[in-house]
């Protein structure tokens, strides 16, 4: 390479002869074939790329597999990579794979930064200036994805809630007909002359009675049901068929129904029934009622768990709570064909963190492992205690992870994930939290169809 092979150029069009000569001293050429890889999506942009001859493609990764090719470098000087000219942490924004045999200039991005700096001040200041602007924006749309994957975990919560909600109003509905038919029964005994003795052995029967459970076996309770029926309409009961099923769900058969008709007189029998079916039926509707708000009250719970509202930064918390409450808001991604199986350790004690961080930890653990097993298999979560720190570890059956992805799973901005899947936190920020705010450790162990990534934290911090 030398200076008559760059003035050809149009990047290096206004250098002189000298300028030019510089840039052949601080740089090579690199030659290349089909199918060269130049440079890495993500590694550190410490080199700054020009096409001398031959085609280069600029991939990017798009979920486990390489995505099309964003753009073909073609025309020589045209030029990509050397961020850290501009910022120390700056990566490649793609990978260069060589389509046509050729070379490049490659100079190293501190060199690129000098040149610069002292040829061109002013327009130095411009791109240093341009350069933050594109982090900037690059910034918001990482914002904008946590923000859709916050979105969606607030649906999947709203579709949680909707169900206990519904049933609640469903039963509230249904205990207001209940309420009426009870109060029209009671008015009807009292307009035949019910006597005291006779409403009191009424209650006693009706107390054999308990509301139904899931361990009836239904066959039985379908027989004693037809029997029920059967024997009301025998006995002239208007709308036997009615009262019924909840007669005989609540253990009423044809001998408690002969006993209650030695109680009650012929113009008593068919509302007294009534009676004791509509407290039955009240009693159920109020189990259910109790039951879908305390689903309800359990899920705000989780998401103050979860979200750590009103609480201290730094407390001493039960890992496995985090970790419960963090399953709960990822209910709705669950598919049906993935198992959880939990094996906490009983011993583990009580450790001093910053829980809302940790819970974006397992967020993120526990959705890239249900990601990775794609629909189906065992997500595995556990813990246990050792000498001075607690270990969990979150684990798939998914396909493992190849050793490159395992080498750069930790860096800044890696990911195998699609534009808008996922939590919008990456490995790298779990590091942070695990490593640099609570002096712990994390690593992944990876085979085909065994995934487990441990997160080991100090049961003191220092």
């Amino acid at each position: 390479m030398d200076v008559e092979q760059l003035r050809n150029l149009f990047l290096f069009e206004g250098l002189d002869d000298g300028q030019l000569g510089q840039i052949v001293s601080a740089g090579e050429e690199v030659p290349f074939e089909e199918g060269t890889v130049l440079f890495v999506e993500g590694d550190p942009a410490d080199r700054w790329w020009v096409l001398l001859s031959g085609r280069v493609d600029l991939v990017r990764r798009a979920g486990r597999r390489d995505a099309v090719v964003m753009t073909t470098m073609e025309r020589p000087g045209v030029w990509a990579g050397g961020f850290q000219a501009w910022n120390p942490q700056s990566s490649y924004l793609a990978t260069a794979r060589g389509a046509r045999a050729g070379s490049m200039l490659r100079l190293p991005s501190s060199a690129l930064g000098e040149l610069v700096r002292s040829w061109f001040p002013f327009s130095a200041h411009f791109i240093e200036g341009f350069f933050q602007t594109v982090r900037s924006m690059d910034t918001l749309s990482r914002q904008r994805e946590s923000l859709i994957a916050l979105g969606t975990m607030a649906a999947g919560l709203a579709h949680e809630l909707n169900n206990p909600a519904s049933a609640t109003a469903r039963a509230v509905d249904a205990l207001q007909e209940t309420a009426d038919a009870l109060l029209s029964s009671l008015v009807r005994l009292a307009e035949r002359s019910l006597l005291a003795e006779q409403f009191i052995a009424l209650e006693g029967l009706r107390r054999e009675l308990a509301p139904p459970t899931s361990g009836d076996d239904p066959l039985l309770v379908a027989d004693r049901e037809e029997a029920v029926a059967d024997w009301l309409a025998d006995h002239d009961v208007d709308d036997g068929w009615s009262i019924a099923p909840t007669l005989a769900a609540a253990g009423a058969d044809v001998d408690w129904c002969e006993r209650a008709a030695g109680v009650l007189d012929d113009a008593t029998l068919g509302p007294g029934l009534e009676w004791v079916a509509g407290t039955l039926n009240t009693r159920v509707l109020l189990s259910e009622m109790k039951e879908s708000t305390g689903r309800v009250s359990g899920l705000i719970g989780s998401v103050r768990s979860y979200t750590q509202v009103d609480r201290a930064t730094v407390q001493l918390v039960d890992i496995t709570e985090g970790i419960e409450s963090t399953l709960v808001m990822l209910k709705h991604k669950m598919p049906a064909g993935v198992t959880v199986e939990r094996e906490y350790a009983p011993d583990a004690p009580r450790i001093e963190t910053y829980p809302g961080d940790l819970n974006q930890v397992w967020t993120n653990l526990i959705d890239n492992a249900i990601d990775a097993m794609d629909g189906e298999g065992v997500l595995r979560i556990a813990t246990r205690v050792e000498a001075d720190a607690i270990v969990i570890e979150v684990g798939d059956t998914g396909p493992g992870m190849p050793a490159e992805v395992q080498a750069r799973a930790f860096e800044p901005f890696f990911t195998t994930k699609e534009v808008g899947k996922g939590t919008g936190l990456g490995l790298d920020m779990c590091r942070s939290i695990v490593v640099d705010r609570h002096h712990g450790e994390i690593t992944i162990d990876s085979v085909p169809g065994r995934t487990v990534v441990a997160v080991r934290l100090p049961l003191q911090q220092p």
